[in-house]
């Protein structure tokens, strides 16, 4: 019985390679398979649940088959694709859970989130976050027309590779320590997996000096990036795409 976790895909119509890894790695999954949890920046941006774009119909049926036939879909909002909403899941079989959320791993409770909010030293993100997340603003953006919703979110990509070729520190775009402890503590747990900072680790002494244990996932620009848990533990595996298009990386 395996646990698969994903995160950070940013699936596009331009990186069909990385859709094809995502589907090739979807008909890898086998029927005694438990879960599959993905972990937010699925794709590369959400404009809303009514985007009709092709593309998108190989993974949502994808989906769908996974949750029909073999496992449960679960997943958690990230910083590109907060607004996958209802009608989403509905088409897809996926369940939405909240950020973060607590689950039970071989007997053990692992708080799983996709991981933007422990970024707290990048207070201009957080500030942000706060207001897209806003149910009222999401709301509003919802009922502008497809296309204006386009041209906003890609201007923010913009804006958002601006930013991180700006910043001379890359500390600033990781997560807090203090960040992460707290919130370990907040749950009592020993055991965070989180994605969005696309550096796959296993860390640990992450709730104190001399306990718990926090595992990042990896994005798949370059790469698929899986964390399976069995029986025998976490196992942080790593595979070559098709192809390799020198796009530039943005978290």
């Amino acid at each position: 019985m395996s646990v698969f976790f994903i995160a950070d895909l940013h699936l596009s119509e331009s990186r069909p390679d990385i859709t094809q890894a995502f589907l090739d790695f979807c008909s890898s999954l086998t029927c005694d398979t438990q879960a599959l949890y993905i972990l937010g920046d699925f794709f590369e941006y959400w404009v809303g649940d009514d985007d009709p774009s092709l593309w998108l119909n190989p993974i949502k049926s994808t989906l769908k088959n996974i949750a029909e036939q073999v496992c449960p879909v679960y997943f958690i909002h990230g910083n590109r694709d907060f607004l996958i909403g209802k009608t989403f899941a509905k088409q897809t079989g996926v369940q939405l859970l909240n950020e973060p959320s607590i689950v039970e791993l071989n007997k053990q409770r692992v708080v799983i989130l996709h991981g933007d909010s422990l970024c707290t030293q990048d207070t201009g993100y957080q500030k942000y976050r706060k207001i897209v997340r806003n149910k009222f603003i999401q709301f509003i953006f919802l009922r502008l027309p497809l296309k204006t919703r386009f041209k906003i979110f890609a201007k923010g990509r913009e804006q958002s590779k601006e930013k991180q070729q700006q910043v001379m520190d890359m500390q600033i775009l990781d997560v807090t320590p203090q960040a992460v402890s707290d919130l370990m503590e907040s749950y009592q747990v020993d055991l965070m997996i989180h994605g969005h900072t696309h550096r796959p680790k296993i860390h640990r002494n992450a709730r104190t000096p001399s306990r718990g244990t926090r595992i990042v996932l990896g994005d798949w620009y370059t790469q698929g990036s899986v964390l399976e848990v069995n029986d025998d533990g976490f196992l942080l595996n790593s595979f070559p795409l098709v192809e390799k298009p020198d796009n530039s990386r943005t978290i």
